[in-house]
């Protein structure tokens, strides 16, 4: 159980990476300067865990998380008819979305919790 629990405080910047990693690829991988941002900002957070990062980043991406459900919304009511695709659309948006901004809260109350 000892040896869960630092990977366990990990989880949040490990996820939030690899959901980086996600919309570089999904937005083509060429030069992104909003990916590499980010993925330095969460790289500098793993190693140096400043309390003042954690707390803005999961903000600024949960933020980013609620534009991104009203553009998924726009979207949806795109589809003339509520049909396979709309479905998929809607339900793997909503769920990655949702789970984006679960895991940035757990890392707001984890930097938030923490002792200065």
């Amino acid at each position: 159980m000892k040896k869960l629990k630092p990977i366990v405080h990990l989880l949040p910047e490990l996820f939030l990476i690899g959901s980086v990693v996600f919309y570089w690829g999904s937005a083509g991988w060429g030069l992104n300067p909003i990916g590499i941002g980010l993925l330095l900002v969460l790289g500098f957070q793993l190693i140096f865990k400043n309390r003042i990062v954690g707390l803005i980043l999961p903000v600024l991406l949960t933020l980013i998380c609620l534009y991104m459900i009203l553009a998924l919304i726009s979207e949806f009511n795109e589809f003339e008819s509520i049909n396979h695709e709309a479905r998929q659309l809607i339900f793997i948006g909503l769920t990655y979305f949702i789970t984006t901004i679960a895991v940035s809260g757990f890392m707001f109350f984890k930097y938030a919790l923490q002792e200065k």
